[in-house]
Formats: C-alpha cells, structure tokens, sequence
C-alpha cells in the first residue's frame, strides 16, 4: 500500500483522500465468502477432513470456514467438483443418507493423506486460527477513523492522528520482537 494515502495527509480539505485509502485498505483486506485458496488447498483441506470423518459437502464447507476462522469459505461451485474429481481419482467414494451424498475417504485416499507431505491448509501459519480477526479489526479501525474525519474537530481529528501513528509503531514493534 506504498504511497496508498495522500500526499497531504487526513487533514483539512483532503477527507475525500483519506475515504478513498479506507475503501483501498477495506478491498486488500477484506475476505469475502467463496475466496479463493491456494492451488491445491481445497483438495488437501478436503482430503484432511474426510480423514476425521465422513461428511456431506456443506459440513465439508462449514467445516473449512470454522478452522480458517473465518477467513476461507469454500463455495459449492468449487467444493463439488473437487469432490467428483477425486471421486473419479479413487480417492472419495459416495453414499446416499437421507437424501445427500455422504463423501468419505478410499483406502486409497487415507494412504494419499498419510503420505502427503503438506499440512491441512488452516495449519499453516497464515491461517491459524483468528487470523481472519486481523483484516476486520484493520477495517474497523479505519472506518472509525473516517468517521473521525468526516465529523471530528480539527483538535480531535489531530489526536486520531497521534493514536493511528502509536497504533502503526506498535504494530510493527510485535514485528520486530523475537
């Protein structure tokens, strides 16, 4: 986001540049249901847990969206056809309860997840748990300091300025501890 905000900062006549950086900041960040994964993570993910348990495909994506902590909502129009596809690999076989098909693990599919060398994707480090928590709280911080802004004094407009400026030195202080 170099050079992302205005030249001339937040204050005065500039409001329209500072909303403006809210909405681009709100965009990079801001995850939306059926975002898509890495190559090959919704294969993994799937794999991983049908390796837990036999599930139907919407347990699959609610399953998927709990672990992220929210930040990775697979949609049916990308869960189904992985199913299929490693239904026709082998890998997942079907069976009809109560009207749904129920996807569970081959016994070539638990050795494919015994042997795979990659980790369920909500294991990795840039989606543990909460890690949809940083992008909404980024959000919320810069909505309110728009809402500053736009009907703030200039008096207070300036101290959001001092708490956004100790916010950013913070932020990068958790950076550089080891």
């Amino acid at each position: 986001m170099h050079n992302s905000f205005p030249a001339n900062g937040f204050m005065g006549n500039n409001l329209d540049g500072m909303w403006q950086a809210v909405e681009e900041f709100r965009s990079r960040f801001e995850k939306r249901s059926g975002t898509r994964a890495g190559r090959g993570e919704l294969r993994t993910a799937i794999l991983a847990l049908l390796a837990e348990r036999p599930m139907h495909g919407y347990q699959i994506i609610r399953e998927i969206e709990e672990r992220s902590g929210g930040s990775w909502k697979p949609s049916a129009g990308s869960v189904y056809p992985t199913l299929q596809l490693l239904a026709d690999e082998g890998f997942v076989s079907t069976e009809e309860s109560n009207g749904r098909k129920i996807y569970s693990l081959t016994e070539a599919g638990r050795e494919d997840v015994a042997n795979a060398e990659t980790a369920a994707p909500w294991e990795s480090a840039g989606n543990t748990p909460g890690f949809g928590a940083l992008p909404k709280a980024g959000v919320e911080l810069a909505q309110a300091a728009a809402q500053v802004g736009r009907t703030g004094t200039p008096k207070q407009v300036q101290e959001a300025v001092t708490v956004l400026e100790d916010a950013r030195r913070r932020l990068y202080s958790i950076l550089a501890r080891d």
